[in-house]
């Protein structure tokens, strides 16, 4: 009995030095800075998702639809099919209004002959009036053949002009016979089928730019002075997705019954669930920014008198009481308690102790220096 007690208690006295250790070993922490930021008392306004461009694609010439590739839904690229007509007919146009254009211009030239011998021949007709081998009468009858020959290659040049241009609209409707879209969108709407006949104006599709959507809310009069075009605003849609927008112009027109104006937001930073229609909830400013300090949010930990974090004070862990204000993104204004500059713990400090000694896993690795004054030490 009494060897089972001496065993044991040398098993336990050798276990001391391993608790001792693990006991002094820092605790592993993650870290972050108390930083200035920049912030505004804010209202919540309801606005909505509208759309910055939505296209109804209308054909530029007739024709018989020969193909719609795109479905409704489909995303689609600038330049890409959006629907094919048959150009049957229209390469037989190009091909005539070639062969007329070629026409045109061999009568150019044949009028071009003509004004050379007429104008030879009035050359000839003024040298002989002026030795009197000729009449005044024969002179004019050159001249009058000279000018007809003007008129005539005048005719023909504007015949051949009309037949370039009948040309270049035969071309014109080939090429439109493939409508194509316009910018990169999604397809709401296809307005035609395989087969219809299709007039100049006629909707093909109806495009949705998505990249292009903003938000537009009715904003109190009183607090449009407050908006700055470069300052973001924090939005939600109604599911729980986050949105950052920013002022792109205040429309000048107030409804007077709520004495608010239609404002437009650029949205600088999506959530891909927002549709047209979307109803969206935005922290409007309604006071001059200011600079405050904040702390993250993860940084906080419910004491018995109220908030507190822990600071790193040169690798030890020091409760700090502090006053917090208004919700900023990630975290909180503080009011009272802490600096720029202090280092709070935002990870691991919920099982912290006062004054236990911390390590930061985000810390930088000490310098090639550091190292080579801990080895001489």
């Amino acid at each position: 009995m009494r060897a089972f007690k001496l065993l044991a208690t040398l098993a336990f006295i050798s276990t001391l030095p391993a608790v001792t250790l693990a006991q002094g070993r820092p605790a592993m922490v993650e870290t972050a800075d108390v930083a200035l930021q920049t912030s505004s008392d804010t209202i919540a306004v309801f606005g909505q998702i509208v759309s910055g461009r939505e296209s109804a694609v209308a054909a530029r010439v007739a024709g018989v639809v020969e193909s719609v590739p795109p479905r409704v839904g489909a995303q689609v690229t600038a330049g890409q099919i959006l629907a094919q007509l048959d150009t049957e007919l229209l390469s037989l146009q190009i091909g005539q209004a070639e062969a007329e254009a070629g026409i045109a211009a061999a009568g150019v030239g044949v009028a071009e002959a003509r004004v050379d011998r007429a104008e030879r021949a009035l050359r000839r007709a003024e040298t002989l009036r002026e030795n009197a081998n000729i009449s005044q009468a024969q002179l004019e009858d050159r001249l009058s053949d000279f000018d007809e020959a003007v008129a005539t290659r005048a005719e023909a040049q504007a015949r051949l002009r009309a037949a370039k241009v009948a040309r270049s609209q035969a071309q014109y409707a080939f090429d439109n016979a493939i409508i194509r879209a316009p910018f990169d969108a999604v397809v709401l709407e296809v307005n035609t089928e395989v087969g219809q006949f299709i007039s100049v104006g006629s909707q093909v599709v109806t495009l949705l730019d998505i990249g292009a959507m903003e938000v537009e809310a009715n904003v109190p009069a009183r607090f449009i002075s407050a908006l700055q075009s470069d300052q973001p605003v924090a939005a939600s849609t109604d599911v729980g997705g986050t949105l950052e927008v920013t002022l792109r112009a205040i429309l000048p027109t107030e409804f007077a019954a709520t004495r608010t104006r239609p404002v437009r937001f650029e949205v600088t930073q999506p959530d891909v669930t927002i549709a047209v229609g979307q109803t969206v909830t935005l922290d409007i400013p309604v006071s001059a920014p200011r600079e405050v300090v904040s702390v993250p949010k993860d940084a906080l930990v419910q004491g018995a008198g109220g908030w507190m974090v822990f600071v790193n004070a040169d690798g030890t862990a020091q409760p700090r009481p502090v006053d917090i204000g208004a919700a900023m993104a990630g975290g909180f204004e503080v009011l009272s308690g802490l600096a720029p500059g202090d280092q709070v713990v935002v990870r691991g400090n919920e099982r912290l102790r006062p004054g236990q000694s911390i390590m930061s896993t985000n810390a930088p690795p000490p310098t090639a220096d550091a190292e080579t004054t801990d080895n001489q030490g």
